[in-house]
């Protein structure tokens, strides 16, 4: 019994140290020999990365990047040639993989059609492209593999995104009312003949011709010839839609302007180094559009921005399954094998950083990361299964000047209308 026991005891203990050395990853299948990759779940004959495919994906690296040898190993820029290389001949397995079980497929009669728009859209002459394929280091069956792989990610992203389900009449509803004093009011502007000039006397004079006659043909006369602000010389002094903020930075011309009743010439204001005759001709009043008005519209926008985040989604949810089926040789890792240990992926963040961390750097850092992470969010549409960051912009505070540039940007005609277009250019 006490024999029985013991031999219980020693196969249990044996299936227990079989199960954790495949939580622990010791289990994972290895890379064979003549491969630099295996990837779990797709057919067989696409399945693996061979020696042979990298060098080629290497050559195309190096001719890409006009290279005149392949840099040498352990370099960072041979690391970066490994990450693009590898990466590629990754995405050729991981999206026939996502379109297999997506059951979507492309046929070489679209793959050549495809092609042919390609050359005439890229390459004027045969010799031309036949140069590119010599330049690229690519094989005609290479690129039709580039142009297939281009197709299934475009078929799978519309797959993905067509199964977005469309915003509902509340969530319309509800956009509306958040968004309607903001982007469906058009505020109450007023329509106005200026003349500007930095002269005193010459807008006087103006004043007094426009006293005797403020008709539309003879503002047109005056402003040409005595104003010498270009936008409203060559108008009749007329600027249309001036509102209240635009305005903002205006001061007494703003309050005489907004002060005035319509049809009455007055002036000159001084603003600035200007002086200013002007002349209300129109009052527009506060416009709201109603929410039929504007439903298509918000509805539009908000299926577009459910699609995205969806589509984000899915990239993300993308990445992580297939790097989960990935396995790397040793000398061939990179970030998206699921052998990549942690530790390897700190030390590559950390690369470009590396006199940060270190106590006498032999080169003092010229810049740290931030000790707070700082948010990189993507540029809407850039988000592709090629590109899952897509195009990222570093989130930071928005400097005074650039958000007074912005502000001085979208008034541009109360910039001209007040101080004329070259002055505002300088504030």
């Amino acid at each position: 019994m006490k024999r029985l026991a013991l031999i219980v005891f020693g196969a249990i203990f044996v299936l227990l140290v079989i199960g954790f050395a495949i939580v622990q990853g010791i289990g994972e299948p290895s890379v064979p020999s003549g491969d630099v990759a295996v990837v779990k779940g797709v057919p067989d004959d696409i399945s693996h990365v061979s020696e042979a495919q990298y060098k080629a994906a290497i050559a195309q690296q190096v001719a890409g990047a006009q290279l005149k040898k392949v840099p040498k190993p352990g370099s960072k820029k041979a690391e970066e040639l490994k990450e693009g290389a590898l990466g590629e001949l990754l995405d050729m397995i991981w999206i026939q993989g996502e379109a297999e079980e997506l059951n979507i497929s492309v046929t070489d009669k679209q793959i050549e059609t495809e092609l042919v728009q390609i050359k005439k859209t890229n390459f004027p002459t045969p010799d031309a492209y036949k140069e590119f394929l010599e330049t690229s280091k690519l094989t005609q069956e290479g690129v039709n593999e580039k142009v297939k792989l281009q197709l299934l990610s475009t078929k799978i992203q519309e797959v993905i995104s067509g199964g977005t389900p469309p915003p509902s009449k509340s969530e319309v509803a509800e956009n509306y009312e958040e968004n309607k004093a903001t982007q469906f009011t058009t505020k109450p502007s007023r329509d106005v003949r200026l003349v500007i000039n930095k002269d005193k006397a010459e807008t006087e004079a103006a004043l007094a011709k426009l006293e005797a006659d403020d008709s539309a043909a003879n503002w047109k006369v005056v402003a040409k010839k005595y104003s010498s602000d270009p936008s409203t010389s060559s108008k009749g002094g007329l600027q249309t839609g001036l509102t209240e903020e635009l305005l903002q930075t205006a001061g007494p011309l703003k309050a005489a302007i907004f002060g005035a009743a319509g049809g009455e010439v007055q002036g000159p204001v001084k603003f600035q180094e200007n002086y200013v005759v002007f002349e209300v001709e129109k009052l527009n009043p506060e416009k709201v559009q109603t929410l039929p008005e504007v439903e298509a519209q918000i509805e539009a926008q908000l299926a577009e921005l459910a699609e995205k985040e969806f589509f984000e989604e899915f990239v993300s949810g993308y990445q992580t399954k297939w790097t989960s089926r990935t396995i790397c040789a040793s000398d061939f890792l990179i970030t998206r094998c699921t052998n990549y240990t942690s530790d390897k992926r700190r030390e590559k963040e950390r690369e470009q950083f590396k006199a940060c961390y270190e106590a006498n750097p032999k080169v003092p850092a010229k810049e740290c990361p931030a000790p707070v992470t700082q948010s990189k969010p993507a540029m809407p549409g850039s988000v592709t299964i090629l590109k899952p960051t897509g195009e990222q912009l570093v989130q930071r505070p928005q400097p005074e000047a650039a958000a007074e540039s912005a502000k001085e940007a979208a008034a541009g005609q109360l910039e001209s209308a007040a101080e004329g277009a070259s002055e505002a250019a300088g504030e």
